[in-house]
């Protein structure tokens, strides 16, 4: 299962996070800047997963890859295979590579609850696309809608 994402860049500023183990805010932020400050200790030919011990709420590991000049993490469960897990990661990117849009929207559709659901890119982008229309055509009647009011 995964805990939790971080998206953030290499000064170390957060561009996206999603969570899906409940946490306070507090927690969350501690979290998210330990795993960061951790992340972007490391050198590039270390390993790409992170034990997180020391976290009574997350006792878990903490799996990261570089693309270009963001990191991606996903907090993972102790007994999970890491390697499933980066396999999703890389997907989600991949994804992220094909429909330039809605991170979040990509996310939700391989995602539900923190359980990969969707892993076919062609899938995922073709659904995301399709948000998309039904967003745009929403948006048509409504604009239509309002100028046959006025």
């Amino acid at each position: 299962m995964i805990n939790f994402i971080i998206i953030f860049n290499r000064q170390g500023k957060i561009r996206l996070t999603r969570w899906y183990q409940y946490m306070t805010d507090k927690q969350k932020a501690s979290l998210s800047q330990d795993v960061v400050t951790q992340i972007l200790a490391r050198k590039r030919g270390m390993c790409n997963i992170l034990e997180l011990e020391g976290r009574r709420e997350t006792r878990g590991k903490a799996i990261y890859k570089r693309y270009a000049s963001l990191f991606f993490c996903f907090g993972i469960d102790w007994n999970d295979n890491e390697l499933s897990g980066l396999e999703v990661l890389h997907k989600y990117v991949e994804c992220l590579d094909q429909y330039f849009g809605n991170a979040y929207q990509v996310m939700d559709e391989m995602l539900l609850g923190g359980h990969a659901q969707e892993t076919n890119k062609k899938v995922v982008v073709k659904h995301c696309k399709g948000f998309d229309k039904l967003e745009e055509s929403d948006s048509i009647v409504h604009n239509l809608r309002a100028s046959n009011i006025a």
